[in-house]
């Protein structure tokens, strides 16, 4: 397949009939290859998914175990490794015949996994061999489908042979969810996006609006900006908007702006960006009139960072702390701070590593240090409560390390994780913080060799907080509730006709 096309330096002396017949053979090749490392996750799979039964039960179980080693090895995250874990599974075992197209590079990525999700509620197995069969046979004609088209034409061979395996339009309230995406923001914003009930829709959308227009006229934000500024009034438990004029006898001044003063969210800075002047581009419409834009790179001071992701601009920084943000110093130990006696750290030495590692120290993982555990790398009492041998783990990650013990870490000085697979891959982690704020991970002292030390211990399953059903027995469970939605969709098509 490679072989016959043309690669970028040969292109660029073809004609534009080759350019594009290249762009569709490449697109087959990276089908082809997405398919192929499916069915490498899926022999994973196979190979240990089948693990003691007692397991199957537990928090971090089998299935989450080898989540972690997919995650690991394409550098995305546990659910997305867990995503392409359940696809691959189900191209696998349950569609062999599309699973077949896919390798060819026949279909896209994007319309197998929507054949998988779309038959997912198929429960019989000679009715998912036809609709396999069937599917296989139209799929490489569907053409350039957009995405609902496709959905409705999957449907409808799902609908022949198994109408109460249909997903319905309950899906979409179903799937409500509100998504804020602080780990991609852009200069101190983040995106946030979701599906609500209509109601519950516009009744935030007055909510909004009627907030934006309690402040008064000198006002510098737009109505857009003081709407988004409402939200987070709201998302703080206020019941107003804080007004940005900075007048003294504003009729609509609040005595503390309650985002600053009702919620605790953990932001990293240097001590220089809480003196920052306000910055009036961070509002309105843009710079104010005549203003010419900087001929040199401002002497700013440096960007501040949420634990977990985002940026905050000094500026945004120092009006929080104006009106009312607590501060709490955090303090780099230096290079020979002592050990503490006790196995949980001090709040000093606490603080220090939550604000050097900023988010679990697990490869790929982005969740907040804030939520983490404190972990001591060689497990206490070996190994000491000290800066070096102490990091950020989540609880799944966490729990991952202490009971699947086939994972080995070893932590360096400056904060630096490497760790190393069941499989004997090593991947390497570095703090959050060492970009922005490379203080915070200067080495803290080397610490005694702790020879052949081994973390196993006999009986710790025991200690593994368990799940109330299985893995499996909650996807039997979502299967079943789901169909029951149809019965009367069914219910219809089983009546005989009227004559």
């Amino acid at each position: 397949m490679f072989d016959r096309l043309k690669g970028s330096a040969a292109l660029v002396r073809a004609d534009d009939a080759t350019v594009v017949a290249a762009i569709t053979g490449w697109a087959r090749v990276e089908a082809a290859a997405s398919a192929a490392r499916l069915a490498a996750i899926a022999e994973l799979v196979r190979r240990r998914a089948t693990g003691p039964v007692d397991h199957a039960m537990w928090s971090c179980d089998n299935w989450d175990a080898i989540a972690a080693e997919v995650a690991a090895a394409q550098g995305i995250s546990h659910r997305a490794a867990s995503g392409q874990m359940y696809l691959a599974v189900a191209l696998r075992d349950r569609l062999p015949r599309v699973a077949a197209l896919f390798a060819e590079g026949a279909i896209s990525a994007r319309l197998a996994s929507a054949i998988a999700w779309h038959t997912d509620l198929i429960k019989d197995p000679d009715i998912l061999r036809l609709v396999d069969a069937e599917l296989a046979k139209d799929a490489a004609r569907y053409g350039p489908l957009s995405v609902t088209k496709t959905a409705q034409a999957i449907d409808a061979v799902v609908d022949r042979h198994d109408p109460g395996a249909l997903r319905r339009i309950q899906s979409a309230a179903r799937s409500r969810d509100l998504v804020v995406d602080l780990a991609n923001g852009e200069s101190g914003t983040a995106a946030l996006w979701g599906r609500l009930y209509a109601t519950d829709a516009a009744a935030l959308d007055r909510r909004l609006l009627a907030m934006a227009h309690e402040v008064c006229e000198d006002d510098p934000r737009t109505l857009a900006q003081r709407r988004a500024d409402a939200l987070g009034a709201l998302a703080a438990g206020g019941q107003h908007l804080a007004c940005g004029c900075g007048n003294d006898d504003c009729p609509a001044r609040l005595e503390c702006d309650e985002r600053a003063s009702n919620v605790v969210i953990h932001v990293v800075a240097e001590s220089s960006s809480l003196d920052g002047k306000r910055d009036a581009g961070l509002s309105g419409e843009g710079k104010p009139d005549g203003e010419a834009p900087p001929t040199a790179p401002a002497n700013n001071p440096p960007t501040a960072l949420i634990a977990g992701g985002g940026t905050v601009p000094a500026p945004r920084i120092a009006e929080l702390v104006r009106q009312g943000a607590q501060l709490r110093p955090v303090r780099y130990p230096g290079k020979r701070v002592a050990a503490e006696p006790q196995y949980r750290p001090s709040a000093a030495l606490d603080a220090f590593v939550r604000c050097r590692d900023l988010t679990c120290r697990f490869p790929n993982c982005d969740r907040p240090a804030e939520f983490c555990d404190i972990d001591h790398s060689i497990p206490y009492p070996l190994g000491p409560t000290h800066p070096s041998n102490l990091k950020c783990l989540c609880r799944k990650h966490h729990l991952l390390k202490t009971f699947w013990t086939a994972w080995r870490d070893e932590q360096w000085p400056d904060g630096t994780v490497v760790w190393t697979s069941p499989t004997g891959h090593t991947y390497t982690t570095r703090p959050g913080s060492r970009l922005l704020f490379p203080s915070l991970c200067l080495p803290t002292g080397e610490l005694p060799a702790v020879p052949g030390h081994d973390s196993r211990v006999d009986g710790r399953g025991v200690m593994m907080p368990k799940r109330r059903r299985s893995r499996e027995q909650d996807r039997i469970r979502r299967i079943n509730a789901e169909r029951a939605l149809n019965a009367a969709h069914v219910a219809e098509r089983n009546q005989p006709p009227p004559f």
